[in-house]
Parts: C-alpha cells; structure tokens; sequence
C-alpha cells in the first residue's frame, strides 16, 4: 500500500495530459490498483480534485480516468456480449489468430519488439504501444480482435477484461467508426525511434491497399491456462459457517473494505471465472501479493457453489461484478466517479454526463 501512496502523491495532471501517449510520459502508474479493485476511480479523483488545481489543468487526466468506468459500464450493461463485435462486424478480418511474430516479439518494428519482451518481463505495456500493437494484428495482419486481445489480458498485471476488449474492438472498428492506425513515424515520434523501411513506413493513405506484410503472415491461436496450483488452502476449522463473510475476488483486493467490522475474509479464486478469462502466473501471483493488505484473509480456490459447503450464502456479501452473477448473499455497489449508470453507445454520451456531476 504505500507503493500506491506514493504513486498517488506523485500525481501531476498538468505533466499527464502533455506527455501521456509518449514512451517515458508523466503517467499515473496506478492502473494495476485500480484494475484489481485495491483503490477505485472515485478514490483518485478525489486525490486530484484535492490538488486544488483549475479544471483546465485536471480535465484531461480526469476524463482518461472515466474511461475506466464507461468501459465497466458497458460491460455491466452489456454482459458477454462485449466477447462480439459490439457494433459492427469487424471489416476485413481474415482470421481468429494472432500473428507469431507479435507474440515473439519479432516484427522488425523496434519500438513494438522491444515493448513485448518487456512486457512478458513486466506484465505492462503503455497504453499507446497497446494501440500500436492491437493495429498491427487487427489492421495491418487482418486477425480477428478477439484472440489477440485475450493474448494481451493474460498478461497483463492491470488486466481489465473490459477495457482490454473494448479498447481491441475500437482500434479494430467493431466498436468505433474507424480502424485505428499508426505508422512508423507516429511510431518513431513517441517511443523515441528513429527507424526507416519497415513496412510501417508509408503515408496513412496506403494502409487500405497494404497486403499483409509478410512479417505478420505466420499466425498462430492463442492458447492460454491459469495455473492454480500451489496456492494457499483454506482450511475448515478456521472458517466459521455462520459468520458474516466478506468475499473477494480478482477483480476486488480492497483493503479498506469494512476495514475495521467484524467479518471474517475469504478471496474466492474459481476455476471456472479464470477458465473463461485466463491469465498468467505472474498475474496470480501479483494478485496474491495485493491480497496480502487484506488483514486476515484466507483463500479458497474452488467455485461459488463449493465454498457453501463452508459458509452459507445468507452470511456473504460481494460487490457487484459483471462476472460474479452467480455469487448468492448481499450484493454491495461498486464506487463508481459519479452516478452515472446505464449503457451509452458513445464515451462522450457518457462523459458529458459525468461532466454535469462534476459542475454539481
């Protein structure tokens, strides 16, 4: 907790919103907390709102922040419908693969070479570079949105299903009125290249007749499991059946939740959840880790259902989660920016809502 701490003291909205989509810009570095539900959007607006700076300084990095919840917001709306292309059919695909060459790290495109082995070593990636690569699969290699997205998920430590897949299906056009693109000098201008004679090397006008380069001809399906294995167990004689239970999740580590009442704390890992959104063991592991600011916790790996054989339903409260409609108890909101709530077609239909809470 205090790496967040930190990280939330060194918060410039001013540095953000002009250095943002570069390599090295003046980003927040709090997504990975905010995406496994240790701290909320609400909790760092407020944190900017405190800076006490003019709304000019703030808007952008507050309306970045929105983009959180409008994604979850669709998602809560929209349910599994979000795993389609949401709007429209993605034009041009030509496959459900990813291009191998991506997944190695081997496209001849330094920037995004370089981005994906340390990917693999971090489990981040900037959210511009993500762009870049979700570009590349989808318009330039013509791969369906879908794989290549679930590649990115599983390894990423800030991993939202939603923004992940929204954000795939944007650049891609299922979800935008156009395809994304970058080429090699948008490329070279924010991650500090200066490479020339790639096939990214052309004016934007060309990318609608570019054959796939045969760099990303190779593809290959993405195929990923979690591993579950070796993690704590919980044990029945520390779990009392009949007391109020607080039930966390991959997508709820907060600390702070009822804090200082009296409930006993169980972090759900189901198999099922994780079989439809896998993820790596770097993942897991970092979950884990986080999990541990959870004052007395106990893990139990195994589905909803099983874990009643333990505690009954009547005593467990959950927050609410597109992926846990299953769960039975006492469902708690999340804390969202602002009550703004329902589905809109477009980020700035939503965010022009949020705009009236703000001006509140």
């Amino acid at each position: 907790m205090e790496e967040i701490k930190d990280r939330i003291l060194q918060i410039d909205p001013v540095a953000y919103a002009s250095t943002r989509n570069y390599k090295n810009g003046k980003i927040t570095k709090l997504s990975p907390y905010i995406s496994r539900g240790v701290i909320s959007t609400r909790f760092v607006f407020d944190q900017i709102m405190n800076l006490g700076l003019p709304w000019n300084k703030i808007e952008k990095l507050v309306q970045e922040l929105a983009w959180r919840d409008y994604w979850q917001q669709v998602w809560k709306a929209r349910g599994n419908d979000i795993n389609k292309d949401l709007k429209r059919k993605q034009e041009s695909a030509e496959h459900f693969e990813l291009p191998v060459s991506i997944m190695e790290g081997t496209t001849g495109i330094e920037a995004i070479d370089k981005a994906v082995s340390d990917f693999y070593d971090t489990g981040y990636m900037h959210n511009h570079m993500r762009m870049y690569v979700a570009a590349l699969a989808c318009n330039v290699g013509r791969s369906h949105w879908l794989n290549p997205a679930r590649w990115m998920y599983y390894n990423l430590l800030d991993g939202d299903w939603a923004s992940n897949a929204l954000s795939w299906q944007w650049v891609a056009g299922s979800n935008a009125n156009k395809k994304y693109y970058a080429n090699q000098d948008n490329i070279n201008r924010y991650f500090s290249t200066d490479q020339k004679g790639t096939f990214l090397d052309i004016s934007y006008d060309k990318f609608d007749e570019l054959d796939i380069p045969e760099e990303l001809s190779k593809t290959q399906r993405f195929e990923g499991a979690t591993d579950l294995s070796n993690l704590p167990e919980l044990k029945a004689s520390s779990i009392d059946k009949n007391r109020k239970t607080l039930l966390y999740n991959y997508y709820n580590l907060d600390p702070n939740w009822h804090q200082d009442e009296d409930y006993q704390r169980v972090l759900l890992m189901e198999p099922s959840f994780f079989r439809q959104y896998p993820v790596s063991r770097k993942c897991i592991e970092f979950s884990l880790q986080l999990a541990e600011n959870i004052e007395g916790v106990n893990v139990y790996v195994g589905e909803f259902e099983e874990l009643k054989r333990y505690i009954k339903a009547d005593y467990m409260v959950f927050k609410e989660h597109p992926t846990n409609h299953h769960y039975e108890g006492k469902e708690e909101p999340r804390e969202w920016m602002f009550e703004v709530e329902g589905y809109f077609s477009s980020f700035f239909g939503f965010w022009k809502k949020c705009k009236k809470h703000i001006r509140k």
